[in-house]
């Protein structure tokens, strides 16, 4: 029985730690399936806190879509609300620029009947001469009615006038100034626009443009056309008759530009020495004795068609600071006579257009030979007219308008009976920064100038009156059987010849009317 249990024994010794092996590797398993177990609730957890963060976001999503609409409805509730402040703002624009416009011509009208000469400076754009010099700007503008030029050492000057045109103005814009002058003409009065400046500075361009091209066109053909409109829309109440005169003063010498050419002549050149003469009508006028009249002209273009006449016979030559450079002064003289047909009541008004040749110095233009004599010319002529101006400003007693020809042409335009305007022409450049500077301290004096405009009319028994005289000294018979020859042998007894036809017809031309040039 002893060695039998002690057989047993070791079997279930064997199995024993069988057992316990077992029971090891079971309690590895174990501790490994509660690792696994925690791993599993961990990610459990994980998933559930994203799952209710999922939860959350897409709640927050819904009500993002929620407010999406809100914002989509609200944004659409701006753009109708934008719209309508854009609206507002155009219409507030739209008011604002015609309030200016309204302040403009009340402001000018009152300046007007004050006698006030208006001046308006335009800048140009920078000529090609100075880019190649790589000059900088001299001129600033602080608003629409000043500007400041740097002259270097002497510092800075500010300028103030009744407008300034900066050099990206349109001359459209330009003529906005001018264009109701035009109804003044046909009202009776004596208009004179004119330019001023140094030489290149824009003068030419501003009073005649550029023909070929209608938007480019200067101050002179758009008066011209808005004449004939202003023509057409008073044909059914006024008979208007409209004729025209040309003029420069050339070397101190006054030359008619629309005398017929001569075929004698090389290429057919006018004839241009006449014996004019500068005189005042009775109304203080400037009436020029001996020019040719051209008219009546009934059509725009045949009014445009001298014009251009007048312009191909002016002298232009090139210098260094002008391709085209203006050697004379040009007077461009558009007469408009106006008869009321209900009363017979007459007025004879003048619209002058002044093209100024520009100050220069010979230094800058290199000017040689005749373009020297021309030069100091001009520049003697425009000396005299400072003078003018200058004595004008002062208030002085004795106004020296016989000292040259050109203050005798522009007599009437300043201190005298027109409406004037006057547009002075500038340079941006520093190169030109002194001359600019005297040139806007000039108009700067012609702007203190009060004329005293007045409407030159008559009664339809005066004109009447008027005719039979203007008649009676053509020799032409009336009915009560007077003739031209006896009248002028009374009128002039003792043969002296004297012409009083200035004072008692307005402008005594000599009228012709004949075929367009």
């Amino acid at each position: 029985g002893g060695a039998g249990g002690a057989a047993a024994n070791p079997k279930a010794a064997k199995e024993l730690e069988m057992m316990k092996k077992r029971q090891e590797k079971s309690k590895g398993e174990l501790e490994k399936a509660t690792e696994s177990l925690a791993e599993l609730e961990k990610a459990h957890k994980k998933l559930v806190k994203e799952h209710d963060a999922s939860l959350k976001e897409l709640e927050q999503a819904k009500e993002a879509a929620g407010k999406g609409e809100q914002y989509r409805a609200e944004l659409e509730k701006a753009k109708t609300e934008l719209s309508e402040v854009t609206k507002q703002c155009k219409e507030l624009e739209g008011l604002y620029k015609k309030e200016q416009q309204l302040r403009k011509k009340y402001y000018n009208q009152i300046e007007d009947m004050k006698g006030k000469i208006r001046v308006y400076a335009r800048c140009r754009p920078f000529a090609k001469y100075e880019k190649e010099k790589n000059c900088q700007q001299a001129v600033k503008f602080l608003d629409d009615m000043s500007c400041e030029v740097d002259v270097g050492k002497k510092g800075k000057k500010e300028f103030t006038f009744d407008e300034v045109f900066r050099e990206d103005s349109r001359q459209e814009q330009i003529f906005e100034g001018v264009s109701h002058l035009v109804q003044s003409a046909v009202d009776g009065y004596n208009v004179c626009v004119f330019a001023y400046g140094q030489t290149g500075s824009g003068k030419t361009f501003t009073m005649y443009g550029k023909a070929d091209d209608e938007n480019l066109w200067g101050i002179a053909p758009r008066a011209m056309r808005e004449l004939y409109e202003l023509v057409d829309a008073e044909k059914d109440t006024l008979d208007i008759s409209v004729s025209c005169y040309m003029l420069e003063l050339y070397n101190d010498q006054l030359v008619d530009l629309l005398v017929d050419k001569d075929p004698k002549k090389k290429n057919h050149e006018p004839d241009k020495k006449n014996n004019l003469a500068i005189k005042l009508d009775a109304k203080g006028v400037v009436v020029v004795q001996g020019a040719v009249v051209r008219g009546p002209c009934t059509t725009f273009d045949e009014l445009y068609k001298w014009n251009e006449y007048g312009m191909e016979q002016r002298h232009v030559a090139s210098t260094a600071m002008n391709a085209e450079s203006s050697r004379s002064h040009l007077v461009f003289s558009v007469l408009v006579e106006t008869k009321n047909k209900a009363t017979g009541a007459a007025t004879l008004g003048k619209l002058t257009l002044v093209d100024l040749a520009g100050s220069e110095r010979q230094s800058k233009t290199q000017a040689q030979g005749d373009r020297i004599k021309e030069a100091m010319s001009i520049n003697k002529s425009l000396s005299a007219l400072g003078d003018v101006i200058s004595a004008l400003s002062t208030g002085e007693k004795f106004v020296p308008y016989r000292n040259n020809k050109l203050t005798q042409l522009l007599q009437d335009g300043l201190g005298g009976n027109a409406k004037t305007l006057m547009f002075v022409n500038i340079s941006p450049a520093d190169y030109n920064a002194e001359e600019t500077a005297t040139s806007l301290q000039y108009a700067t004096r012609v702007k203190t100038i009060t004329n005293d405009a007045s409407k030159a009319q008559e009664s339809a028994e005066v004109h009447a009156l008027k005719k039979i005289i203007a008649d009676l000294k053509k020799g032409i018979q009336h009915p009560d059987g007077m003739e031209g020859g006896l009248a002028e042998q009374e009128a002039d007894p003792e043969g002296e010849g004297q012409d009083d036809s200035q004072y008692l017809e307005g402008p005594s031309f000599e009228r012709q009317e004949e075929a367009d040039p």
